[in-house]
């Protein structure tokens, strides 16, 4: 037991070494693969980064409908009152169309408003005749300046009309937000682009989703500018204007004959007048000179049968 005891320790020790060494020597030869497969990994990592960079870009304006539809439900859901644009016309008869003007005018500065375009015209003595005025006033005091405007002269006729474009203008709010959100997308594709083609192709979307901001702008100002102010034109008349309208020039043979039939009856009627204020004088002439005339007569035989 003695003698075979150290034996026993020495094979034992022996084995652990080799266990260790063969441990380390794995270790080692393991890291090693490990570090180069990581490269290779990383790349493959980088080009399926690049290749979603490019799904991401090319499903940016496919999306567009999605977001639209989403922020369409939270803002159908936001809109509190409705956007209506409200035009209307009235038209009135004054005696004095200067006066009714200026209290057309003053119509539209009590109520915050503006004469955006006037017309006046007047006859051959230089006096008014008639007026149109073309008035902006904010469309929450539209009604009351209908109400008012029709009161100011004697009405002859009024018109007025409202479009609900609610929808229009959460619609067009909603593309904004969603072309803006696109923009911003593109442009982080500009800073990622690697090759001059893709920096092309990136920016060539972000022109054209540019101008379609831009449109988009230019309509959400046309929609607020209608809402937030209404139209009103209104007509004033004089009350004794006449209305001559201009009468239509014809031709041909029908009005040439028309025109001479015309003539020669004011030629006839002109002869008829000149016969009826000579014949007066004609009827004194002959009462007057029949009677000398029966007188004179024999005088005038005798002298003859002298002669």
């Amino acid at each position: 037991m003695d003698a075979t005891s150290p034996r026993l320790l020495l094979a034992g020790g022996c084995l652990a070494l080799l266990t260790t060494l063969s441990a380390c020597s794995g270790s080692g030869g393991g890291s090693d693969s490990s570090s180069d497969e990581a490269a290779p990994m990383s790349g493959a990592d980088s080009a399926v980064e690049d290749h979603a960079g490019r799904n991401a870009f090319s499903s940016a304006g496919g999306s567009t409908d999605e977001s639209v539809a989403e922020a369409g439900a939270v803002d159908a859901v936001e809109a509190q009152q409705p956007a209506l644009i409200s035009t209307g016309t009235v038209s009135l008869r004054s005696d004095d169309v200067a006066d009714t003007r200026f209290d057309v005018q003053k119509v539209a500065d009590r109520y915050r408003g503006q004469v955006t375009d006037s017309e006046t015209r007047t006859d051959q003595e230089g006096e008014v005749r008639d007026a149109r005025l073309v008035l902006r006033v904010p469309s929450t005091e539209f009604t009351e300046a209908m109400d008012e405007l029709e009161k100011v002269a004697d009405l002859e006729a009024s018109t007025s009309t409202s479009e609900d474009v609610t929808t229009q203008v959460v619609d067009t709010r909603v593309r904004i937000r969603v072309q803006r959100a696109s923009i911003a997308r593109i442009e982080e594709l500009l800073q990622r682009a690697g090759s001059i083609r893709d920096v092309v192709a990136v920016e060539q979307q972000l022109t054209q989703r540019q101008e379609r901001l831009n449109s988009l702008l230019r309509q959400q100002a046309y929609l607020a500018d209608q809402t937030s102010m209404s139209t009103i034109t209104v007509h004033v008349e004089r009350a004794d204007a006449a209305r001559t309208e201009p009468e239509p020039v014809e031709a041909g043979f029908l009005s040439g004959l028309r025109a001479g039939w015309d003539g020669l009856t004011t030629v006839l009627l002109g002869l008829a007048t000149v016969t009826g204020a000579v014949l007066p004088f004609v009827a004194l002439g002959l009462l007057l000179g029949a009677p000398a005339w029966l007188l004179l007569r024999p005088v005038v035989r005798r002298r003859r049968a002298a002669a």
